[in-house]
């Protein structure tokens, strides 16, 4: 049995920030840390106080994590950037509410004395003898402590308080890992017992001291249960400073899932109703254990489901099954051809995360050359005149302002060159489509055609794929790069506005140019002949990607979205050169190419080279972010390899920003997953010098002074199939409508009412449906319903078992 748990992050916006630069205005970008681990950083908005994010992330983490944080500071272009204020959430505020945290929250000051991070390591002993009894307090060793001095390390000792006594370790200088393992001993004085508390500074030969952190300990745990082991680390307590809205506000959408995942076989008769469903008569599509699913889903919970039932169905190799059941499903209770697949239901949902799911390196491979263009050549494009900046021109090159019309016809030329190539690539690329969305589509396109065989209606076979295809795949990936993994980082609002259009144009494409001349945006009309040009050309794209043989389809269950031969990234990376004799190249890191597939690190010169430098990856022991000042440069982590019985080795690559740290984190943590004997500590430092930057330890063997992080992943579309969370996450959404499922399937016997599975909205899967199918329905529930209770038990019967074997303890070491 397994444990998972995620958090999924949302950051939506800013509003009301203060100024932070001279003109009035301030350039925010927002840190996102998990235990003082920074997982992630959004673009910069620049010159605005009410900035607009829009990003998401799932963060795959231990079950141990404790607390989530959001810093929100300006970038400056000269200096540190400025702290403009943070957010703090606790593990326990975020599962308080199953549904997560959906709301503005203020921001509050960034108070020194409560950063702190790490933990101690302590022994403590209560004796007593002729004189009284004494206490006596080992303290061994600290990690991760924070950096207080410039050079990015501390210089910390610890104090220990009795009641009113107290003692002091000594001074370990340059370290966030120090190693005293020193003894302290008080005595008690008279009077009531007193808690134990130690205090952890940075000590500073001018001004006062800075503090680490801090542990306590109350006379009852002094007695029964002397602390032992690894403690974390606290600020001290404080009432929780709100700034009243001063410092501004973020809107979060912050959601955690801890589950237990259980062996296999307890969830194969769930598999079996899901798999039956697809499989069975198609007149049975309204009575199925999948269809009362359906019914008791919506809003996000939907989309989250849709993505796992993608991944079982991808596992057993019947995702065309189930992607054509959904279909049929869909248009069977569709009356006009307009709106078909428009709303965000389960079908349209299940086919948007399909195609991210399997068709992400055909994007990639369709879109990235053009974009990238966009983002490089960084050219004016603008035809709302409205927005036109005619004085642009001046400021650049003194030649003059151009006229309104001048203007309109560079960015028409502009556009209609950006937006030639996408269509080039879109049309050309009907062969290299996987063959799983070619097949769904042709089921698609044959399910609408059986639906709305009149001959007026004959684009509505073209728009059931091209509104998939367009619409929720090439449109948002070329206004969005990012989020698709077109690029690293957001546009800046130039280059935003110039997606912006292209997007809108092939929207229009995707809708055949049904909605041109229509609506507000009249300034699009100069596009309309280009528009209506293409068209033709994506029509017979549309037919030639369905004329595909059934034959071709992978009916093979899959084991993993992508094959581990195939490259999941790639890019520039600094690399540092083997450790040489000569200490004037010691610390040299050279530019390299690299390549990771699952079974592969390789690294060459440039991408055209052949001759590769390859890492197996099953030889991959640990991945962790390296300290700044172990070769003083930013954004380093190490891969940490060992041969068999051979001696452990070290690769250390810097990457270009924070964001590609933790991507390539990311990927090469994912790529190792299934590796035994992983490294449960490491040694975040370098050895130089004769000894570890971190730790100061002399022995280049010496044991890792830092924990790994091998479960902190970010969470994407090359995620690993995992048959066993995906249908524990299934269960779980059927738990949150259990009651709903008994009341209106089992207990209505006259099955008159119908059930609300969205907001204002009655379900279609009892109205007007007969006494056949409503007792076909009741059957279905109560099949659910016995597999849910079944478990519910199993879940009870594992958690007995753990808590007979869990003893309540300190960190793990």
């Amino acid at each position: 049995m397994a444990k998972s748990s995620s958090l999924h992050v949302r950051v939506v916006e800013g509003r009301a920030l203060p100024a932070k630069d001279v003109s009035g205005s301030s350039d925010p970008y927002c840190l996102v840390k998990v235990d003082d681990e920074v997982v992630a950083r959004t673009a910069t908005v620049w010159r605005s106080l009410s900035p607009f994010w829009g990003e998401e992330y799932t963060v795959h983490l231990p079950l141990d994590f404790h607390h989530l944080a959001f810093y929100v500071l300006d970038e400056d272009t000269v200096g540190h950037d400025d702290i403009i204020g943070k957010i703090s959430l606790s593990r326990e505020a975020i599962a308080a509410d199953p549904r997560g945290i959906d709301s503005w929250i203020n921001l509050s000051r960034v108070d020194p004395d409560a950063e702190v991070q790490g933990e101690v390591c302590l022994s403590v002993q209560m004796l007593e003898d002729g004189r009284g009894r004494c206490l006596r307090c080992h303290v061994l060793q600290a990690r991760d402590l924070a950096p207080r001095d410039i050079s990015g390390t501390s210089d910390p000792f610890a104090r220990v308080f009795w009641g009113s006594q107290s003692l002091e370790t000594s001074t370990m200088k340059k370290t966030r890992f120090p190693h005293w393992d020193e003894v302290l001993e008080l005595r008690e004085v008279p009077g009531a017992p007193s808690p134990l508390r130690v205090e952890l500074w940075d000590w500073d030969m001018v001004g006062k001291n800075d503090f680490l952190g801090m542990v306590e300990f109350s006379p009852k745990t002094l007695q029964h249960k002397p602390p032992n082991g690894w403690f974390r680390l606290l600020p001290f307590p404080r009432a929780e400073e709100d700034s009243g809205g001063n410092l501004g506000a973020l809107w979060l959408k912050v959601r955690l899932t801890e589950d237990r995942v259980l062996p296999s076989r307890y969830y194969q008769p769930l598999l079996e109703l899901l798999m039956d469903s697809v499989l069975g008569p198609a007149e049975e599509d309204t009575a199925s254990p999948l269809a009362v699913l359906e019914e008791l889903t919506s809003g996000d919970c939907r989309q989250d489901l849709a993505t796992k039932l993608v991944k079982l169905f991808l596992g057993r190799g019947l995702t065309g099954p189930f992607l054509d059941y959904l279909t049929r499903r869909e248009v069977a209770r569709t009356t006009d051809h307009n709106t078909l697949f428009r709303s965000n239901s389960l079908a349209s949902k299940s086919m948007e995360q399909f195609m991210k799911l399997v068709g992400m390196p055909y994007l990639h491979e369709v879109l990235k050359p053009v974009v990238s263009r966009v983002f490089e050549e960084k050219k004016y494009i603008e035809l709302d005149p409205c927005k036109m900046d005619l004085g642009r021109t001046r400021r650049i090159s003194f030649k003059g302002a151009p006229s309104e019309e001048q203007m309109r016809e560079t960015s028409l030329g502009l556009l209609t060159g950006y937006l030639g190539a996408i269509v080039d690539a879109i049309v050309g690329s009907a062969g290299r489509c996987p063959p799983a969305m070619r097949l769904a589509f042709k089921q698609l396109r044959r399910r609408a055609e059986e639906r709305f065989p009149q001959a007026e209606r004959q684009d509505v076979k073209y728009l059931a794929i091209s509104g998939f295809l367009f619409l929720r795949f090439f449109a948002p990936a070329i206004l969005t790069p990012k989020l698709f993994d077109l690029r690293d980082h957001h546009a800046d609002p130039q280059t935003s506005r110039s997606l912006l259009l292209l997007a809108k144009a092939v929207q229009s494409i995707g809708n055949l140019g049904q909605q041109l001349g229509q609506g507000k945006e009249l300034w699009m009309a100069p596009l309309h002949p280009f528009l209506l040009q293409s068209i033709s050309r994506v029509r017979d794209f549309l037919d030639r990607l369905v004329d595909v043989d059934g034959d071709e389809e992978a009916s093979a269950p899959a084991r993993a979205l992508v094959p581990p031969s195939v490259t999941v990234r790639e890019g520039y990376l600094l690399k540092r050169k083997e450790e040489p004799a000569s200490l004037a190249t010691r610390f040299a890191f050279k530019k390299r190419y690299f390549w990771l597939s699952g079974e592969t690190l390789s690294y060459s010169k440039g991408p055209e080279w052949q001759m590769r430098t390859s890492i197996p990856v099953s030889h991959i022991r640990a991945v962790e972010r390296v300290d700044e000042g172990a070769f003083q440069l930013p954004h380093v982590m190490q891969v940490v390899t060992q041969d068999g019985a051979g001696p452990p080795h070290t690769t250390y690559l810097q990457c270009k920003n924070v964001n590609e740290l933790s991507q390539w984190l990311s990927a090469l943590r994912k790529a190792s997953a299934p590796n035994p004997d992983k490294l449960a500590s490491c040694h975040p430092g370098a050895f130089r010098s004769a000894r570890w930057t971190c730790c100061l330890q002399a022995e280049r063997s010496a044991a890792g002074c830092s924990r790994t992080h091998s479960a902190v992943t970010l969470g994407d579309w090359s995620d690993p199939l995992d048959p066993d969370a995906e249908a524990q996450m299934v269960y779980r959404q059927l738990l949150l409508g259990r009651d709903q499922l008994r009341m209106q399937f089992l207990e209505d016997s006259s099955m008159n009412t119908t059930l609300e599975a969205d907001t204002g909205k009655g379900s279609r899967a009892t109205e007007g449906a007969c006494p056949d199918v409503l007792a076909r329905q009741r059957a279905a529930a109560a099949r659910l319903l016995e597999v849910l209770s079944d478990l519910d038990q199993a879940h009870e019967e594992f958690q007995l078992q753990e808590q007979g074997r869990a003893a309540p303890g300190h960190l793990r070491p």
